[in-house]
C-alpha cells in the first residue's frame, strides 16, 4: 500500500527531472533538446494525476509537488527560451563579453546582461502566480480559469521548432521579431492569470452530446497538426481559447 501511494509522486518527480534537464539545454541554446524534455515532462504531468485518481491515492503533498514540478518544466524553461529568443532579436552579445550598448546596465568584471530579453522571464513569474492561485481555487475541478501552464508552454516551445523545421521565411520573420516576442510574452502572462473559463479535457463519459466541444477540438487539432505540423501548436491553443469563449455558458 505504501509503495502504491508513492507511484504518482515518482512520476511527478520525473516531470521535474525532465524540466531540470530542459533548463540545461535551454541555457546553452539547444532549444530542440529542451523542447523534447519539456514535452516529456508534460507527458509525465498528465499521467501523475491520472495515476493518482486511478490508484485512489490523491494527497495534498501530491498537489503541491505537482505544482512545483510544473513551475520548473512549464514555467522556468519557457521563460528561459523566451529570454534567449528575444536576445537573438536584439543581437545581445555573449555574457562573457562587455558592451556599452544602450540596453546593458548590469556589469561586473566583464559580465554583461541585456535588459530587454529579461521580459521573457515574466513567463516564469506569471506561471508561478497562476499555479499558486490554482492550488487555492476549489472551483477548477471540471474547468480551468485562465490558460493552464502546460498549454502556454507548448506555444512558447513551438517557436524554436517552427524556426528549425518549418523553413518558412514568413514565419521566421514573424518569430524573430522582438515586438512579436514581447507581445506574445505579455499576452501569455495575461492569459495565464485571466478569469477566462476554459474547458478541461476530462471525459466523465464518452458520449458525443456531453463532450461535443472536446471531440470537435480534438478532431480540428489533429487536422491542424497534419497540415501545419509545429506551426499548428499556437493555432491549436488559440482554437482552444476561442471554443471555450464560444461555449462559456456551458462550462462549469
Amino acid at each position: 500500500m505504501s509503495l502504491k501511494r508513492h507511484i504518482p509522486n515518482i512520476v511527478t518527480l520525473l516531470n521535474l527531472l525532465s524540466g531540470c534537464i530542459a533548463i540545461i539545454f535551454a541555457v546553452y541554446g539547444n532549444f530542440i533538446a529542451a523542447a523534447m524534455f519539456v514535452f516529456l515532462g508534460i507527458f509525465f504531468d498528465f499521467f501523475d494525476g491520472l495515476l493518482a485518481r486511478k490508484l485512489n491515492v490523491q494527497s495534498p503533498l501530491g498537489i503541491q509537488l505537482d505544482s512545483l514540478a510544473d513551475l520548473v518544466t512549464s514555467g522556468v524553461v519557457p521563460g528561459i527560451v523566451m529570454f534567449k529568443l528575444i536576445s537573438l532579436t536584439v543581437d545581445a552579445p555573449d555574457y562573457s563579453t562587455y558592451s556599452d550598448s544602450w540596453n546593458s546596465i548590469f556589469h561586473w568584471q566583464g559580465f554583461k546582461m541585456s535588459v530587454l530579453p529579461l521580459i521573457g522571464l515574466f513567463i516564469a513569474l506569471a506561471s508561478a502566480y497562476r499555479l499558486a492561485k490554482f492550488n487555492l481555487d476549489e472551483d477548477q475541478q471540471s474547468y480551468f480559469k485562465g490558460l493552464p501552464v502546460p498549454a502556454n508552454t507548448l506555444v512558447i516551445m513551438s517557436l524554436p521548432l517552427i524556426l528549425e523545421y518549418q523553413n518558412s521565411d514568413l514565419m521566421n520573420s514573424i518569430i524573430i521579431n522582438k515586438w512579436f516576442l514581447i507581445g506574445l510574452t505579455l499576452l501569455s502572462c495575461y492569459l495565464l492569470n485571466s478569469n477566462i473559463k476554459l474547458f478541461a479535457l476530462k471525459f466523465k463519459n464518452y458520449g458525443f452530446r456531453d463532450n461535443s466541444i472536446r471531440y470537435i477540438f480534438l478532431i480540428l487539432s489533429v487536422i491542424l497538426l497534419v497540415v501545419l505540423q509545429f506551426a499548428a501548436i499556437p493555432l491549436i491553443i488559440a482554437l482552444y481559447i476561442l471554443l471555450s469563449l464560444l461555449t462559456a455558458s456551458k462550462i462549469a
